[in-house]
């Protein structure tokens, strides 16, 4: 059940893809970080300020820590990604994070010294074999944007803001599990904290006459908005820590290897994007690594067993 729940927390969360494109034509990427950002941190540390205000009780080194993941997770994350967006369809986007086991296991071997044995190894082996052929896969304006060999400059934003999203989620796994600080809690505060970043870096490089938002499409922008951060901000992320009590941070970055599947469906519903049969082949093969790397996770010990499972439940509750 737990895992049939992750699948389906990131299927909802592809649909973050095409909604940022929509909002992209509304206004620039820091901007709208930023204002994003900003309203779900907010929304949440409100809530927790009504509801438990001993969560605002911190040590010096969980602000730290807090203002890193904002920083990380929310600022250079968002940033980068929503750049990147502008030039790459909504599926080839989400596909990139495909990248985000490589850099999960190096982290969490850093951090938890989580071991990578053979299986884990040829999952991890199969999984970058099936990216690929996605990054030979060029549309829209990447191909004027060329880096380097077969990069271009979109897919190599993404392809920072896939590293500094999986170092946040391996601080917020460390605020969470080792510094007893609630989901809620740090996704709030990092939520602010980050926002607060993207909205300086906005102030000094967008166009603010008064705001970056397209004329006449300040209601357009404030609905689509509100609908991402309803989705993602406070129903997806906090889900996201929850499942890292359970999950460690590299199996939940192969579970989001489905997710291409469910932005090709959302980029042909909501912006008429045609479906890449080169990313649904692709994801078909990084799919087989996803069961190697959960099989050898199991066999290490890393996924926490059912019982410890409901004590971390039980735990996230109060």
């Amino acid at each position: 059940m737990q895992i049939l729940l992750a699948v389906l927390m990131f299927a909802t969360w592809t649909t973050m893809f095409s909604f940022g494109k929509i909002a992209l034509a509304l206004s620039p990427p820091l901007f709208l970080t930023g204002f994003r950002m900003v309203l779900a941190g907010v929304l949440l540390l409100g809530y927790l300020l009504i509801r438990k205000r001993s969560s605002f009780k911190l040590n010096r080194q969980q602000v730290i820590s807090l203002v890193l993941l904002g920083f990380f997770s929310i600022y250079l994350t968002n940033s980068l990604e929503f750049w990147g967006l502008q030039h790459l369809s909504a599926a080839k986007t989400c596909f990139l994070y495909s990248l985000s086991p490589f850099f999960a296991a190096f982290f969490s071997y850093l951090h938890f010294k989580e071991k990578i044995n053979l299986k884990k190894a040829i999952g991890l082996s199969i999984g970058f074999l099936g990216i690929i052929p996605v990054l030979f896969y060029k549309t829209g304006t990447e191909e004027i944007l060329h880096a380097f060999s077969i990069f271009s400059w979109p897919e190599l934003a993404l392809i920072g803001a896939v590293l500094c999203s999986v170092y946040g989620w391996v601080l917020l796994r460390l605020v969470v599990k080792n510094q007893t600080v609630s989901p809620s809690m740090a996704n709030g505060s990092s939520m602010l904290i980050g926002g607060m970043f993207a909205f300086i870096h906005s102030f000094f490089v967008e166009s603010w006459t008064p705001t970056p938002v397209a004329e006449g499409q300040m209601v357009s922008f404030l609905q689509i908005v509100l609908l991402m951060t309803g989705i993602s901000n406070i129903l997806c992320y906090n889900l996201y820590g929850m499942m890292l009590k359970r999950f460690t941070a590299t199996f939940l970055s192969f579970v989001g290897l489905l997710s291409p599947i469910f932005a090709s469906i959302s980029g042909w519903v909501f912006l008429g994007e045609p479906i890449s049969w080169v990313i649904a082949l692709s994801t078909s093969v990084v799919c087989l690594g996803l069961w190697l790397v959960y099989q050898a996770e199991l066999k290490q010990g890393y996924i926490v067993k059912k019982s410890e499972e409901k004590t971390s439940e039980a735990i996230a509750a109060g």
